[in-house]
């Protein structure tokens, strides 16, 4: 059977793995003497304690029962991320634990100051070393009887989640990874592309009378080689690969005009093969999106991130064209702040239907984690424990994301949709575009939650990283001229703001986690009614319905020709008045963005280029 009592050398372990950033939780009894074991000696390395005692409280009670102590919790400042969302607790025949010797301990619960003993500590969580140990004094609140009573499911959760710690897992490791600075097939190949891309024009050809045509020729036919070289390596791609050097002969044949490579963008099918681990070589003459503008020549070393459990959910909402792909190496293109690879970005002579679309998800959650961490840190902002370990393990916030991207990705097809603006590609003012992206991740939010609720592990993560990216990263990222994405994330702090949900209070940022849920699902409810409204509307009727959704929560610029109303605006004209009409940053940042902005300048900065 064994014995309950610890040897000394097992203490000695447990000792040595907490501190190396171990978690210990240990659960104990009223009587904890009379069990025979020696959990005294183990808690006391860290400065711990066990107090045999059955606590008695005629007033704090659950059901009138003096020995079923409800729990006195601190709240405000002096609350613990342990008690993230976390209101009420009940002790069934506690104990209470010792902290005399561990100063720095946090008590996460007390006795009331009418019980008996008055004001002791019933749990307590505490940083060791690099490791972290959480102490209750009873067991039975997370027993099969009492688990699902008060909010002792969410706090078992916490409690493990931040006894687990943060990790320090700065990338997403696999066995079999390679190491592009020492493969000198590729080293080469990235070494040509880039004497390449100097050569080429803002469209991607190669001017005569300014640069080397015998270079350039010499350079693809040493690309062509390289690539030749590689191809084995990739048989999934043999037939791209065989016709990019296609392309690459005949643009050199056409004097090197405008690029052309439609014939092997149309070969590339890696939505074919979505196979985790699985690695792709990719050569195009593209842009970046969010990095270089020019259709220059590119080269990407990627991997296809495809784990069981996403593919699994992929199956559900069916989004066959997604890919979501790591970084192995890239050209200078990358360098910036470009996390997609998408096929309308390469240089072709006709537009014709694409079969899919990638992500580069490390990239996102690296620069996700980043950002996240310095703003939490800024603002003062206690995480729950699971989001704490997200923003700090770059295998859960790339899981994340890639769940992320794939349901958001699909949602631009789905819905109330009067319009599209990135699939059909009209102008108009640039709220619309802001709308739309928000709209796909409140739904994107939406289907999180329910996921959560059928059991899905990632999808809390899911939640916590669109909040966090839509309020800390997209307002302050970027120049404000026509910065979509940033004014979708000024709507939602404005939203949360107004309700209540967000704080920002003496410099420290304060949210109410058990209601944000809810508060960002009532605001995609809102956006899908304009959408299905706008059904009904004509197109300048739904933009002015539009700016009036935004400007009530998002202040405009007080020079704004759109904020005067109807009667200001062009509307007798055609509808490119009225976005000529539209300022560059219609909707400026609030003092809270202005001031985060200033503080998080440097940290924006270090995200271009980011890698895992």
């Amino acid at each position: 059977v064994g014995s309950p009592v610890f040897t000394d050398a097992e203490i000695d372990a447990i000792d040595v793995f907490v501190r190396g950033g171990g978690g210990l939780v240990v659960l104990g009894e009223c009587n904890q003497d009379g069990y025979g074991t020696n959990l005294t000696d183990l808690l006391a390395r860290f400065g711990l304690g066990l107090v045999s005692t059955t606590v008695q409280d005629a007033t704090h009670r659950h059901n009138q029962v003096s020995t079923w102590v409800l729990a006195d919790l601190p709240g405000g400042a002096a609350s613990h991320g342990i008690l993230t969302a976390v209101s009420r607790a009940c002790f069934y025949r506690t104990g209470t634990v010792d902290v005399s010797d561990a100063p720095g301990a946090a008590v996460l619960a007390r006795t009331s100051s009418a019980a008996d003993p008055a004001s002791a500590p019933l749990a307590v969580a505490h940083q060791v070393g690099r490791g972290r140990v959480v102490v209750f004094a009873d067991s039975d609140l997370f027993g099969d009887d009492s688990i699902n009573d008060f909010d002792h499911v969410q706090l078992w959760s916490n409690v493990v989640a931040w006894a687990a710690g943060t990790g320090d897992d700065a990338a997403s490791t696999r066995e079999d990874a390679v190491d592009p600075s020492t493969d000198l097939d590729w080293l080469s190949l990235k070494d040509t592309v880039s004497q390449l891309r100097v050569l080429q024009s803002k469209d991607g050809s190669v001017d005569a009378e300014t640069q080397d045509h015998a270079l350039a020729g010499e350079l693809v036919q040493r690309l062509s080689e390289q690539i030749t070289t590689m191809a084995p390596r990739f048989p999934h791609d043999a037939a791209y690969l065989d016709a990019v050097v296609v392309d690459l002969t005949r643009w050199a044949q056409s004097g090197f005009a405008v690029p052309d490579f439609l014939d092997s963008l149309m070969a590339f099918r890696p939505d074919q093969c979505r196979e985790d681990g699985l690695e792709h070589l990719v050569v195009f003459p593209m842009y970046t999106q969010n990095g270089n503008p020019n259709r220059q020549f590119e080269a990407v070393w990627t991997r296809v991130f495809w784990p069981d459990w996403l593919a699994k959910i992929e199956q559900s909402y069916d989004n066959p064209m997604f890919l979501s792909l790591e970084l192995i190496d890239f050209t200078a293109g990358y360098d910036t702040n470009s996390a997609v690879l998408f096929p309308e970005t390469v240089a072709m002579r006709e537009v014709p239907r694409f079969s899919w679309g990638a992500i580069f998800a490390d990239r996102e959650a690296a620069r996700f984690r980043r950002i996240s961490t310095a703003a939490a840190q800024t603002l003062s902002l206690q995480l729950p424990p699971d989001a704490e370990r997200l923003v700090h393990h770059q295998g859960l916030a790339q899981s994340a994301f890639a769940l992320w991207d794939m349901i958001h990705d699909r949602t631009h097809s789905h819905g109330d949709l009067p319009f599209d603006p990135f699939m059909i590609k009209q102008r108009m003012p640039f709220w619309m575009y802001a709308l739309e992206e928000l709209r796909c991740d409140l739904n994107t939010f939406r289907q999180a939650v329910v996921l959560e609720a059928a059991g899905e592990p990632h999808a809390r993560l899911v939640q916590y990283a669109i909040v966090f990216d839509r309020l800390f990263r997209f307002p302050i990222t970027g120049d404000r001229v026509r910065n979509y994405d940033g004014l979708g994330g000024q709507l939602l702090f404005a939203y949360l703001h107004r309700n209540d949900v967000l704080r920002w209070t003496d410099n420290r940022l304060r949210l109410d986690w058990t209601r944000l849920p809810g508060a960002v699902i009532d605001l995609c409810d809102l956006v899908e009614k304009l959408y299905r409204d706008g059904i009904d509307r004509s197109r300048v009727a739904h933009w002015l319905a539009s700016y009036e959704l935004m400007s009530s929560y998002v202040e405009p610029h007080p020079a704004s020709v759109w904020a005067k109303g109807p009667a200001a605006l062009p509307l007798d004209g055609p509808p490119k008045e009225l976005t000529n009409a539209v300022l560059p940053d219609e909707f400026p940042l609030n003092v809270f963005y202005e001031s985060l902005r200033r503080k998080l300048d440097d940290v924006i900065a270090s995200t271009s280029g980011i890698t895992a």
